[in-house]
């Protein structure tokens, strides 16, 4: 039975429909624009330290050490992802905040520490939030450029020969 199982699911095993929700999943992240991206890895952030902080209450020790792994590596990205040469002090500044997130999800793990977890599930919210915001302006921005007749749009050639 177990193979008859996995030969209709056609992927060894695995459910077709999580299949298809990987490959939308895949697709809206390979065609999402730079904020849309952020966006989706502070909301994955967030779900990794709230999933960290049940496994937490639940004595899950492992799966919590899994969630707060997770969390760490988005948060990594996140900083990797930071441009000083647009950003100046600002991104400096965030480069820290997401330093100190680490070290709360750290210490969180390390003490298997509620209030640390908290402390970093609060801040990555707040980010979201604001990164939500900014997202919903870069949207209603870009639907008035598109109501704008393409003559009176300003126009700047690109120079890709270096």
């Amino acid at each position: 039975m177990k193979f008859r199982e996995r030969s209709m699911s056609g992927s060894g095993g695995r459910d077709m429909s999580t299949d298809f929700r990987g490959a939308y999943e895949e697709n809206a992240i390979l065609a999402a624009d730079p904020c849309r991206l952020v966006v989706l890895l502070y909301r994955a952030a967030v779900d990794a330290v709230s999933e960290a902080r049940g496994r937490l209450a639940a004595g899950a020790i492992r799966e919590r050490s899994q969630a707060i792994t997770r969390a760490c590596e988005i948060v990594a990205e996140l900083a990797l992802g930071v441009d000083h040469s647009k950003g100046g002090e600002i991104s400096r500044n965030l480069v820290e905040l997401y330093d100190y997130i680490q070290r709360l999800l750290a210490q969180g793990n390390a003490e298997q520490a509620d209030a640390p977890l908290a402390e970093a599930e609060q801040l990555l919210k707040t980010l979201l939030e604001a990164w939500e915001q900014a997202q919903a302006a870069a949207e209603q921005a870009g639907q008035a450029d598109a109501a704008v007749p393409a003559e009176e749009q300003s126009y700047a050639p690109v120079n890709v020969t270096g």
